[in-house]
This record gives structure tokens, sequence and C-alpha cells, in this order.
């Protein structure tokens, strides 16, 4: 069985779930773990109001038993507490009135208005196109399910996925080198001081200089009214050597990663190793050279390639560069036309970040631990975790 999920839930909906299919029998899963990594989620310099509504933590469904998994599907559930502001807008129900009515909630602590119907598509946004696509003349079916909300619940899936990896000593830190024009470099240091590190930055920033330029611009861009995008590099302990293949198009591990790191919304862009700059460089001054010694096995001094040669793990820590977009809510709107009118109007505004980079970068985590896991069961399959490490023994003995 291969390992996979789904997520279901909108953004203002009831809640948010996630059902995990092929998890093996016997992984410790501490929950309190996952209601940290949702809070790391929810947590960075520059996130809007609706962080402060929402304080995420996930009860489990099925699939968790006496703190283990049991080997059947892990289901999970976020509920939104937002959601009851907006029971008469995203009612599975009733319709709460016709046409393009308003509807008064609570939002941001106090009683707002808000049309029922959603018109004016937002440039940058799954709006239009949704709305094209799936024939709605309300946008707001479009938008509720293309909000990044949906990535509380790949965290819950990622956190489950990272209590597997924690077997193969395996762990994921995500850090932020650029903040729009503000850009850090990629600390040369060890994986635990800079997760030490991390984890204290509001930011997700090693470097604390670069870190305060980086908060003084999100403050002077959220004073226009405008967002910003950024870099974010995802870094993993050393990985066992043979996950992936290279033998077909769509098991190539680098390729996996890309599709799954692409798919978190506004990210547009990803590099695995120094793959821009080895693009400009020669041959020569790109390729990780091999070794050999008794004590470490085949190694390298470089590691140029993030760990990944063929589309196959080569036993360096993998290392993965995100570019994300600006967020395109933006409270100085930008031009649109209505869906039905055809007539131009200012883009509508909900709720939104400055930025989100270092929120992205934790749900990147999420997601490369659960390719990771897949890429693991994989490669040392098995129905129970104590027979999976024994595969994985087995093959270190052979190395």
């Amino acid at each position: 069985m291969v390992l996979s999920f789904k997520t279901a839930g909108e953004s203002h909906g009831k809640g948010l779930m996630v059902i995990i299919d092929g998890m093996p029998a016997g992984v410790k899963v501490d929950i309190d773990l996952i209601n940290k990594k949702l809070g790391r989620r929810q947590g960075g310099y520059g996130r809007g109001g609706r962080m402060k509504i929402e304080k995420d933590k996930v009860e489990v469904l099925s699939g968790i038993r006496c703190g283990e998994t049991i080997g059947s599907p892990v289901g999970l559930l976020i509920y939104n507490r937002d959601w009851e502001n907006w029971k008469k807008v995203m009612s599975p129900v009733t319709r709460p009135g016709v046409g393009n009515e308003e509807i008064s909630i609570k939002k941001d602590g106090k009683i707002k208005k808000i049309k029922r119907v959603v018109t004016r598509p937002r440039p940058g946004h799954a709006d239009l196109a949704g709305a094209l696509k799936y024939n709605q003349s309300d946008i707001r079916n479009i938008l509720e399910r293309a909000s990044a909300r949906e990535t509380a619940a790949r965290t819950a899936a990622g956190a489950v996925a990272q209590a597997l990896l924690k077997y193969f000593d395996i762990d994921i830190i995500s850090h932020v080198i650029q903040i729009g024009e503000v850009k850090s470099s990629s600390p040369e240091v060890d994986f635990d001081t800079l997760k030490e590190r991390i984890l204290k930055s509001p930011l997700n920033c090693y470097d604390k200089k670069k870190e305060q330029e980086m908060i003084n611009h999100i403050d002077k861009i959220k004073e226009a009214g405008d967002s910003l995008g950024g870099v974010i590099e995802i870094r993993t302990t050393p990985l066992p050597v043979g996950l992936g293949s290279h033998v077909q198009w769509d098991r190539r591990l680098d390729g996996r990663l890309a599709q799954a790191l692409i798919s978190i919304p506004a990210i547009k862009g990803v590099e695995i190793g120094t793959a821009f700059d080895n693009a400009g460089s020669y041959g020569s001054r790109v390729h990780d050279e091999i070794f050999y010694s008794k004590e470490k096995g085949f190694y390298r001094k470089t590691n140029r390639a993030g760990g990944l040669e063929g589309g196959i793990t080569n036993g360096e820590p993998l290392i993965i560069r995100l570019a994300m977009k600006p967020i395109p809510t933006l409270y100085s709107p930008l031009q649109s036309v209505d869906i039905v009118t055809k007539k131009p109007f200012t883009a509508s505004v909900e709720r939104s970040d400055v930025t989100a980079v270092p929120a992205a970068g934790v749900v990147a985590e999420a997601m490369v631990s659960f390719i990771l896991a897949q890429a693991i069961l994989e490669k040392f399959g098995g129905d129970h975790i104590d027979e999976i490490f024994d595969n994985y023994k087995r093959f270190l003995d052979k190395m």
C-alpha cells in the first residue's frame, strides 16, 4: 500500500480533515507534537488577523490507539473556530437569503457586513479561473477551498509522517533566507545549531541582523497596504542512500519533492542544492567528488547536488530552496472585473497576511516529511514499524 493523504474542508467551514492511508502499525505518534507543528504554521512575523482567531489543535478520529498507529487509515480533524461567525454564509443546508444580500458577521472582533455572493475575482488567486472551470457565479465556492487555510491539514499529515521518519533519525527544518528585497545567506552551521536558532526566531531566520531588517521591511510594506514574498530553505539531517529511483520519471525523488512543494499555495519555484548557481558554472566546479574511507564509507566533501543524484538520495542531507510570490490579497487592492456585470471594480479583500513565508516553510517541512516517509516505506516496506526497521538495518549491513 502506498502512503497517501487527502484533505477536505473550506477556509470558513466547520473544519478541515485529513485521511492518511498506508501508515504502518506501531508508529508512536505524539499528538502534542502535531499541535506544536500547527502552532508553528500559524506563527511568524507578518501574519494577519485570522491567526488571532484560530488556535489549531488536532482531534484524532481514527487509526491511532494508545499513542500508536494501528495500520488502519488515520483520520484527523481540525476545527475552525471562525466557523461560529460564518454559519449563515457557509451553511451546507440553508441558503442565507437570496441574491447579493449583505450579511452581518463578527470579523476581527467587530461586526461587519459581507456580501453573501462574491462576484469580484482577486488578481493572483484561483478566483476567476476556478469560477470559470466549475461554472460558479459565486466565487466564494472557489476561494474557500483554494485558501491556504487548507495547509493546516497538510501540516498535521506531515507531522504524522515525521513520527515515522524519527525511527530513521531523519529530521527536517525550514528557515527564511529572503523577505522581499532583504536577503540573507545560507548559514554554514550544523543542523542542530540551525534548528535551535530557528525555533526561537520570530521569522524563522538564522541571521539575527538580517532578521531585524526583514521585520522592519515587513512593517513598512504593511503600512503601504502591500504584501511580500521571499525564499525559504529546507534542510534535513543525512538521509539513507537509495530513496527514490532513476528507472521511471514519476519515481525520481527530486521530481516528487518538487511537485509536492510547488503545490503549496504561492510557491512558484523549487531549487534543489545550488541548482541556479550551478547553471552558470562549469561541470568541474559543480559535481560533488566521491571519496571513501573505512570509517565513513562513501562520502562527499561538498553537497552542491542537495542530496540527490539521478532522482536518488546519495546519503547527504537534502537541501531545497523555495521561491514564494507575494500574497495576492492586498489591503490596497488591484483592479478586477465583476464576473456577472463585466464592469471594472476594485478587487474584493479577504482577511490576509503581509507575508506568510515562515508559515509556508512549516508547510514545506510537512510535505517533505510525507514524501520522504513514502520513499522509506517503498524502499524498506512492511506492515509494522519493527518489520520496516529490521529491513532498514539489513540494508545498512550490506553497505
